[in-house]
C-alpha cells in the first residue's frame, strides 16, 4: 500500500508538470522541515471531504519517502467575508503561522498587493487550466496563486411543477433568457395553486457577497464586456453602464418574481427554501447539486444560468512568512494537478482543468474509496456516470466555466463589494427604485471607494 501511494504521488506530480523549469522556488536558507499548515474555508464535500483526503494522500507518500514534511488542513469558521478578515489579520500580525492559504478568487489582488503571498512559478498555471479560471491566478502579470477548485452559477428548476403547469419541453432550452424565466413564473402563478407553488425563484440577496454575485451577473448580462475597473484595479465605469445594470438587477428582484425571503438569504437559506418544495427556480453553485438531488431526484432540472454567470472558486497561495515555501509549492502542485482536479470534480467541486472533464482516469481508490458525508451528515448517494451527474453533465459545467465572468479584480475588492452591497440595499429590500438616481449614487460611491 505505501509503495502504491508513493507511485501515485509521483504520477500526479508528473501530470501537473509543464515547462518553466522545475516549477518550484529555489530552496531558501530558512527552509525548515515540519508541518505545512494549509488554511481554508469549510469543505462543502463534508467533514472528511476531498481536500482532506488529498492532503492525507500526500502525507502518506511523504512518510513512505522518508520526508520530514507533513501537511495539515485548518478550516476557518464563518462566512467567506469573515474568513478573509481572519486571514488578513493573521498574516498581517503574524499571529498564525500559515504556509498555504486558500483564497477566494477575488482576494488574490489584495493579498498580492499587500505582500502577504509569494510570487509563484508561471508553470504552475499551464494551458490545461480553463482560461477565465487561469486569469484569477495572476496580478500585475505575475502568478500569486494556483486555481484549486472553481465555481459558477447554475439554474436549478423543478421539472414536475413546470410539467403540471403545462409548460412544453424542453423546459429550459439553450437560448433560455431571464425573460423566459419570468414567463415561466407567470404561467406557474396562473396554473398552480398554493399547495404546490408559492415563489417563482430564489437566490442569495442578503447583505454579503451573495448580493454582489447576483448583482454582477445582472450587470454583466445587461452590459456585454463590462469592465468596472482597469488593469490596475481603479474604477473605470460610468453612469450609463450602471443604469443598464441596475435596470436588469431590478427586473430580477421584482417582487412579482423573486421570493420575498431572498433578501435575507445566503446559500444555505436559499437552498432550504427551494428544498421545501414550493419554489420553481434557484440560482446556486454546483456544490448544491447533491443536496437537491437527494430531495428531488428526477424532478430536478439543471441548466447554465441565463445571461452571464459569475466565476467563483478558490486558489492556493504560499505566504511570504512560510519557512517551508519550496515544499509548500510542491504540495500545491500536487493538490492542483490533473488527477487531483478529477478527484475534486467527482467529489462535487467544479474542477479548474479542462482535462478533468474529458476521458481522464477516474479518481484513484486511495482518495475516493470512502465517500465523504454531505454537510448535513448524510452519505452522498447521488449517482455519478462518466458524463457527470444526472442532469448536470461534465460538459455543461465546463462550458459554464468557460463563459463565466469575473467580479472586478482590484486590491480594493473589499471596498468595492461593500459599496455595491450597501448602495443596492434599498432596491433589494423594496423590489423597486429610481434606477437613474441609484445609478448616479452608485457611480459616486464607487469613485470614492476605488479612486482612479
Amino acid at each position: 500500500m505505501p509503495r502504491r501511494l508513493a507511485a501515485l504521488l509521483a504520477l500526479l506530480s508528473l501530470a501537473a508538470c509543464t515547462g518553466g523549469g522545475d516549477g518550484t522556488p529555489d530552496r531558501a536558507d530558512e527552509e525548515r522541515p515540519g508541518t505545512i499548515v494549509v488554511a481554508s474555508g469549510r469543505d462543502v464535500t463534508g467533514s472528511n471531504g476531498v481536500r482532506q483526503r488529498l492532503i492525507d494522500t500526500w502525507n502518506r507518500a511523504q512518510q513512505e519517502a522518508g520526508s520530514e514534511y507533513r501537511a495539515r488542513l485548518v478550516e476557518l469558521p464563518g462566512s467567506a467575508d469573515e474568513q478573509r478578515s481572519q486571514l488578513l489579520g493573521a498574516l498581517q500580525s503574524g499571529s498564525a503561522r500559515y504556509d498555504v492559504v486558500n483564497l477566494d478568487v477575488t482576494w488574490v489582488p489584495e493579498f498580492a498587493e499587500a505582500g502577504l503571498v509569494r510570487e509563484l512559478p508561471d508553470g504552475l498555471v499551464d494551458a490545461d487550466v480553463i482560461d477565465p479560471v487561469a486569469e484569477t491566478a495572476r496580478w500585475d502579470g505575475k502568478v500569486y496563486a494556483v486555481p484549486f477548485n472553481s465555481d459558477v452559477g447554475l439554474l436549478y428548476y423543478r421539472t414536475d411543477l413546470l410539467q403540471k403547469a403545462g409548460v412544453e419541453k424542453p423546459y429550459v432550452p439553450e437560448d433560455f433568457t431571464w425573460e423566459h424565466v419570468r414567463g415561466h413564473i407567470t404561467t406557474l402563478g396562473k396554473k398552480l395553486d398554493a399547495a404546490d407553488y408559492v415563489n417563482g425563484w430564489t437566490t442569495q440577496l442578503a447583505p454579503y457577497e451573495g448580493r454582489t454575485v447576483n448583482a454582477m451577473e445582472a450587470f454583466a448580462t445587461a452590459v456585454p464586456g463590462l469592465r468596472l475597473v482597469d488593469e490596475d484595479g481603479r474604477y473605470a465605469g460610468d453612469v450609463e453602464e450602471l443604469r443598464r445594470g441596475v435596470a436588469e438587477f431590478a427586473r430580477r428582484v421584482d417582487r412579482a418574481y423573486v421570493s420575498p425571503e431572498a433578501n435575507e438569504q445566503d446559500e444555505t437559506g436559499s437552498t432550504s427554501e427551494f428544498t421545501a418544495g414550493r419554489t420553481a427556480f434557484l440560482r446556486a453553485w454546483p456544490s448544491t447539486y447533491p443536496t437537491l438531488y437527494r430531495v428531488f431526484e428526477d424532478r430536478l432540472g439543471v441548466a447554465p444560468l441565463p445571461g452571464r454567470a459569475v466565476l467563483g472558486g478558490q486558489n492556493l497561495a504560499v505566504t511570504t512568512t512560510s519557512e517551508r515555501a519550496r515544499k509548500a509549492t510542491e504540495l500545491i502542485r500536487f493538490l492542483t494537478g490533473r488527477q487531483s482536479e478529477r478527484c475534486l470534480l467527482e467529489a462535487g467541486f467544479a474542477a479548474t482543468r479542462a482535462s478533468a472533464y474529458g476521458p481522464s482516469p477516474r479518481c484513484p481508490a486511495e482518495i475516493s474509496a470512502a465517500p465523504a458525508p454531505s454537510p448535513t451528515g448524510e452519505e452522498d448517494e447521488v449517482p455519478r456516470g462518466d458524463r457527470g451527474r444526472p442532469g448536470l453533465t461534465d460538459e455543461m459545467l465546463r462550458k459554464a466555466l468557460e463563459r463565466a465572468v469575473h467580479r472586478p479584480r482590484t486590491p480594493l475588492y473589499g471596498a468595492f463589494t461593500q459599496t455595491l452591497i450597501t448602495q443596492l440595499g434599498p432596491l433589494v429590500e423594496s423590489g423597486s427604485a429610481d434606477e437613474d438616481e441609484l445609478a448616479r449614487r452608485l457611480d459616486e460611491a464607487l469613485r470614492r471607494a476605488l479612486p482612479g
